[in-house]
This record gives structure tokens, C-alpha cells and sequence, in this order.
């Protein structure tokens, strides 16, 4: 089963750490990324700009519109993703528990992938 672990993180508290701290939880989160490829759990994976850097992209009535955002009311934002490949949800868990900006800034989101299939006929 695919796991979208969506990696939660106060953007305040990423953006206040000093540039070696910095640098030491890319290295860790690239390290762990490397452990889970070798594990066969591994996807992909990526981290995400400020939130203040995104669009919210919106159709209605034909038209596109296009804003600054998402805000929320909260401190926390989406971060980065890993996509992972697990045999059920509780090995999910296991492994979202050890991602390091999960554990220093945050805390992470695990869904279940939803696999779509057509309706309709295939040629």
C-alpha cells in the first residue's frame, strides 16, 4: 500500500534555526530518505518553499482565479511529503515516526493513497 506522509512543521521555527542546524536536518532527512530507498519503503520525496511563496489556483464559472495562500490559522504548515510503500498503516506510522523534521518541527501526517481506476473501457 502507498502512504503519503505529509511532514508538518512550524515554518517560523524552521526559518529561526541557525544555518548549521539548518544544513544538519537536510543531511539527516536526506540520510533517512537513503534508508528507506534501501529498505524498498521509499517513493519519493521533497521539501516544500515557505507557504508565503505558494498560489491557491481555483476555477469557478470557467475561470481561472488564482490567490496568495493557503493561510491558516495555524503555525503549522505542510512542509514536504515522503511517499512511501508500506505493507498496512501501522508499518506507516513506524516509519513516519522516524522522520527527522517530524520529530524536530512538527509532526506528520500519514494518509492512505487512494488508487483510482477507470470506469471506463480501456482499448
Amino acid at each position: 500500500m502507498r502512504f503519503l506522509c505529509l511532514v508538518v512543521v512550524d515554518e517560523e521555527k524552521l526559518a529561526a534555526l541557525p544555518k548549521r542546524e539548518a544544513q544538519e536536518l537536510d543531511d539527516i532527512s536526506l540520510d533517512h530518505d537513503e534508508k528507506l530507498r534501501r529498505s524498498g519503503n521509499f517513493l519519493a520525496a521533497a521539501a516544500l518553499e515557505p507557504v508565503r511563496a505558494s498560489k491557491m489556483v481555483r476555477v469557478k464559472d470557467g475561470k481561472t482565479l488564482v490567490t496568495d495562500g493557503p493561510f491558516a490559522e495555524t503555525k503549522e504548515q505542510v512542509g514536504g511529503f515522503i511517499l512511501i510503500d508500506a505493507k498496512n498503516l501501522e508499518e506507516a506510522i513506524e516509519i513516519a515516526s522516524s522522520i527527522p523534521a517530524g520529530q524536530r518541527l512538527g509532526g506528520i501526517l500519514v494518509r492512505p493513497v487512494k488508487e483510482l481506476t477507470s470506469g471506463k473501457a480501456r482499448p
